[in-house]
């Protein structure tokens, strides 16, 4: 019962190796029965786990060398004159998961890390789900191409201007939604979400980042007061306006084809 081993698959293992020596006793011929069964389960318990791992820092290796991805290119200095002149970095989809239970699962089966301070806010009533599936495009800018100059700039600046310029900030759910479904990003990459800071139990304000710092892919939160200060060079991810639409089943399913781990919790994540 301990290695998942029914009695009938013992007896049969048992049976195939009276077969091949008969003079092996009876005791024995279970006994390495039990042994070949218990290789076969956690062989598959083994492959099983590597199968739903994606995020751990040998996947993401794995994953970059499979593709032979390009690193990024470093983004422009010149300010942003309008949200749309930003052409779409991502498209992820939202609300297949039908608690933070069900997505706290998925981001642990895939091997996805989780930051106290996030653990925390995925946990707190701010945190809310999509109730209906839909397909967000988002962008990313830096500090600098929002058009600051100083080395630093404050939070509440940084949402003032972004939001002058027209970029949406996003849901909370678009946090680990992207880190499920962003899983070649490369190593060193951290992305500030643009989102409304929620406070941990304690009351601190708190953003939260998708990181990959070399250890693996990871989730985390950071300061989210108004006055942190944030660096020039820091990236944030905001939802492009006015693009964010119901999902169509003929895009769920392309969308499931095309990222078959992004996609995870949907069907028992599903609403109608």
């Amino acid at each position: 019962m301990d290695i998942g081993a029914t009695r009938a698959e013992i007896d049969y293992i048992a049976l195939q190796q009276a077969s091949a020596r008969p003079h092996c006793s009876t005791h024995r011929r279970i006994g390495n029965a039990l042994a070949i069964l218990l290789l076969f389960h956690l062989l598959g318990l083994i492959s099983a786990n590597r199968a739903e791992a994606q995020c751990t820092a040998q996947d993401v290796l794995r994953r970059h060398l499979a593709v032979k991805s390009v690193p990024p290119a470093p983004g422009s200095a010149i300010p942003v004159g309008h949200a749309a002149d930003v052409s779409v970095w991502k498209t992820i989809l939202t609300g297949t998961f039908t608690d933070t239970f069900a997505l706290r699962n998925a981001m642990s089966e895939m091997g996805c890390g989780v930051g106290n301070a996030a653990a925390e806010i995925l946990a707190r009533p701010a945190f809310t789900l999509s109730s209906r599936k839909a397909a967000v495009m988002l962008v990313t800018v830096s500090v600098a191409e929002l058009g600051f100059r100083g080395e630093t700039s404050s939070l509440r600046e940084i949402y003032a201007r972004a939001q002058e310029l027209g970029f949406v900030l996003a849901p909370p759910e678009i946090a680990p939604q992207l880190r499920l479904q962003y899983l070649d990003q490369p190593i060193g990459e951290f992305l500030i979400i643009g989102m409304e800071p929620i406070e941990t139990w304690a009351g601190e304000a708190v953003v939260l980042t998708v990181a990959n710092g070399g250890a693996g892919l990871i989730l985390i939160g950071q300061d989210g007061r108004e006055d942190a200060q944030i660096s020039a060079m820091s990236r944030f991810v905001f939802v492009r306006p006015d693009i964010s639409e119901p999902a169509d089943a003929a895009a769920i399913v392309r969308f499931e084809r095309e990222n078959p781990r992004g996609s995870v919790g949907l069907g028992q994540g599903d609403r109608r």
